[in-house]
Order: structure tokens, then C-alpha cells, then sequence
């Protein structure tokens, strides 16, 4: 019957690019060092796209990856969802662009700007699809290539940001499965829209020589304040679902948040007293890649043998908006 369907996560896939960014590389390029990102952030290198791809290009090698891991063909997907703020254009949308270069024929493609929390907007929005019976197969990508609006003079953000993109493919659960996505907690808060912004290139500041030479066309970040509200976000996001579902932390087995900075991870996962050998981390290798950010780590650890079917999984996001949310799920 329509609107009694659950949906389930049938296929994952991600990609990262080959160009790495050490922090010795960065050491010649502005005023840091390794140790101090290390320490500070838990960063060593990220992955930084070539010159000739776009957000699209890697949208398109991930998913991919998360079709032939599900066992579907493109003619299967009824609808793509990318979560992005460094999209190929102002428009139109990446995901008419990875529609197009996967072959996708005549179905919804549209992009959800939430920044590092678009992944679990787009995955939760997807589930609301599936769970009403208008689709079967959803095709959910985050993807960023965000070393494009770095000011590599800004040590607040250079060190942080990398490029790499990461896909779910959200199917219809068969009647009786386990493996389900339980509930999701997405919120927002304009009030904060002003900690981490790119401030040309809109409709307020148009693209132009003065936007330029005034660096506007880069991202800009008060850190302090986003580490802040981070932890606190994150952490309520966590509970909600928590509560919602009548689930205890001890009963969660993974911990999959977003990967911004390791000192925000172990803050939320304090919270909690969560062991951090139950919580996901990646971002050594990828730095903070925005939407891709979950996803990618994801990925990383089913193939490495720590998440498995079967598993409750609590992933939890946040970025600019600000955004959040969690999502809890039997993968």
C-alpha cells in the first residue's frame, strides 16, 4: 500500500581524486605547519580535483561505484539528488549535468544546497519518496570540489577543505526488511548564516572585478564560533534521534559524522560517552569535503570491515546555514 513502504540503502559508492595535498605542501604555501593541523584538526592531506573536472565528473564516477555495488543499472533510477555548494554552474543544476553524462532518460534531477549537511537532506529526502511510493530507486550523491573557493593565504580555511564526492543508492525495502532507514532530524538556523559564507557570486554580490580583488570569491569562516555551535548541533541532532527511536548509545554500533575537525568529533562523541573506536573517522585522508563528507567515510569503512549489514548506524552533520540533522539506520 502507498505511504506503508520503507526505504533501505542498497548500493554505496564514492570516489576521491588522485591530486593529493599534503600539509608539507601546504607548509610552502602559507603560514602552518604539520603538526599544528594535525593537532588542531587531525588533517594530514586532502584530495584536490584536476583542472579539467568538474563537481559533475566526480558525481558521476562515485555513482557509478554505488549502482554496480547495488546490483542496478541506470534504467533503474527513478530520481537523482546531489548535495553540493560548489556546483559546475550558478545553473543549471549538477545533477542535470550527471543525469545527462550517466544516461539517465527523463527523470527528476535537482541539487540541494546545505552544505556539509546536504548528504543527510538529500538521504532523508529520498526516504520521504520511497516511503510514499512514488519511487523505487533513488540515486543520492554529495559531492564538492571546494578547493576552487580557497584563498590559499587563509590558513583559517585552506588547511581544512578538500574535493571528493560520495553516493547512495536508496531503494525500496522489501516488505518484512530490517535494514531500514529508522527516522531522520534535519534542522537550520539563518540567525548563523554569517559564520561560514561564500560571499560572491549570488544575487546580494554579483561576480566582478571588485568582488574579486576584494577576495569575495572565496569561502570565509569564523571558526571559533562554527567549532562552538558544531558540538552543540551535532549533539542535539544525536539525541533527538536517539530518543525518537527508544535507542540507547550503547545499542548504536557506529557513529558516522560529518568530517570537519577530529576535536568536534571527540567533543560530540564525549557527549554521549561514545567510544571513539566506535566513531568513524576519515578526514585524515580527505580533509573536510562538505556534502561528500559523510559518504565518503562511509564508503571507506565497509571496505575496510567496520560497518557491516545488519548494523545500526548514526550518521549526524552540520554546515553552513547554519544546517544539521541526524539520521539513524539499519544498513
Amino acid at each position: 500500500m502507498a505511504g506503508m513502504y520503507r526505504s533501505r540503502v542498497s548500493g554505496i559508492g564514492s570516489y576521491l581524486p588522485e591530486k593529493i595535498l599534503s600539509n608539507k605542501d601546504l607548509e610552502k604555501m602559507v603560514e602552518t605547519n604539520d603538526q599544528w593541523i594535525v593537532e588542531r584538526t587531525g588533517i594530514e592531506r586532502r584530495h584536490i580535483a584536476s583542472e579539467d573536472q568538474a563537481t559533475s565528473d566526480l558525481c558521476v564516477i562515485a555513482a557509478k561505484r554505488a549502482l554496480e555495488d547495488a546490483n542496478l543499472k541506470v534504467e533503474d533510477i527513478d530520481m537523482i539528488l546531489v548535495g553540493t555548494v560548489t556546483g559546475d554552474h550558478q545553473m543549471p543544476s549538477t545533477a542535470c549535468f550527471v543525469q545527462a553524462k550517466l544516461g539517465a532518460k527523463n527523470i527528476m534531477a535537482v541539487d540541494l544546497n546545505a552544505a556539509c549537511s546536504g548528504f543527510l537532506y538529500g538521504v532523508s529526502i529520498a526516504d520521504q519518496f520511497i516511503r510514499t511510493g512514488m519511487y523505487k530507486n533513488i540515486l543520492v550523491i554529495g559531492a564538492e570540489v571546494l578547493s576552487r573557493y580557497m584563498n590559499y593565504k587563509d590558513r583559517e580555511t585552506c588547511i581544512l577543505f578538500g574535493d571528493g564526492a560520495g553516493a547512495w543508492v536508496m531503494s525500496r525495502a522489501a516488505e518484512g526488511q530490517t535494514n531500514v532507514i529508522e527516522s531522520s532530524h534535519l534542522r537550520a538556523d539563518g540567525t548563523l548564516a554569517d559564520l561560514l559564507i561564500l560571499p560572491a557570486g549570488g544575487s546580494k554580490i554579483p561576480q566582478s572585478h571588485e568582488a574579486i580583488d576584494k577576495g569575495l570569491n572565496f569561502m570565509t569562516m569564523k571558526g571559533r564560533d562554527i567549532f562552538k555551535n558544531a558540538v552543540r548541533t551535532m549533539a542535539s541532532c544525536c539525541q533527538e534521534a536517539l530518543e525518537h527511536n527508544k535507542v540507547a548509545p550503547e545499542q548504536v554500533d557506529w557513529i558516522v559524522p560529518h568530517q570537519a575537525n577530529k576535536r568536534i568529533i571527540e567533543a560530540v562523541a564525549d557527549q554521549f560517552k561514545f567510544p571513539m573506536e566506535r566513531v568513524i573517522v576519515y578526514l585524515q585522508e580527505t580533509g573536510n569535503t562538505s556534502a561528500a563528507s559523510i559518504p565518503l567515510a562511509f564508503d571507506w569503512a565497509v571496505k575496510n570491515g567496520k560497518i557491516k549489514r545488519g548494523q545500526t548506524i548514526l550518521l549526524t552533520a552540520f554546515g553552513a546555514g547554519l544546517t544539521s540533522g541526524s539520521i539513524l539506520l539499519r544498513y
